[in-house]
């Protein structure tokens, strides 16, 4: 899985709390594959290279989606365990995903340059349901229908 991934099958990958930003960002147009001279991990190493990213990327005024949820996933795996690394671009915004070999999901992140804040989230579903709600035809009030009849 891991090898031939395309963007769409990483993105209905992806989980946590910011999940939805992460994943919307995967499927835009604009988002496509960065070079990775290492596509080749392991947990270890990518839990020291996001922890000294986490303490970094405030200093520096960079925004970040899903940082913690990785740093945790990373925290469970045995350091050695292998993984996959895919990295995503967009002009202004970078995305790395970490899968296991066997192309399950491990954690992703999301950021943007110093600066610049992090792309919206996509299109919120409608309330109550995926059809536009149609208003209800009202009555006009007639504020002064009592004093035309006295």
């Amino acid at each position: 899985m891991t090898a031939g991934a395309d963007r769409a099958t990483i993105a209905g990958l992806v989980t946590g709390a910011e999940g939805g930003r992460i994943a919307a960002f995967l499927r835009d147009g604009a988002t496509g594959f960065a070079l990775n001279p290492f596509p080749d991990t392991t947990a270890g190493a990518a839990r020291h290279t996001w922890a000294g990213q986490a303490f970094e990327f405030p200093l520096l005024g960079i925004e970040a989606a899903g940082l913690s949820c990785l740093l945790r996933a990373l925290a469970a795996l045995p350091a050695s365990e292998p993984l996959a690394r895919h990295i995503l671009k967009s002009p202004a915004h970078t995305c790395t995903v970490f899968l296991t070999l066997a192309g399950g999901f491990v954690g992703a992140v999301l950021h943007g340059k110093p600066g610049v804040p992090l792309p919206p989230a996509g299109p919120e579903p409608a309330a109550g349901g995926s059809r536009p709600r149609r208003a209800s035809p009202t009555r006009q009030l007639d504020l002064f229908a009592d004093r035309a009849r006295a």
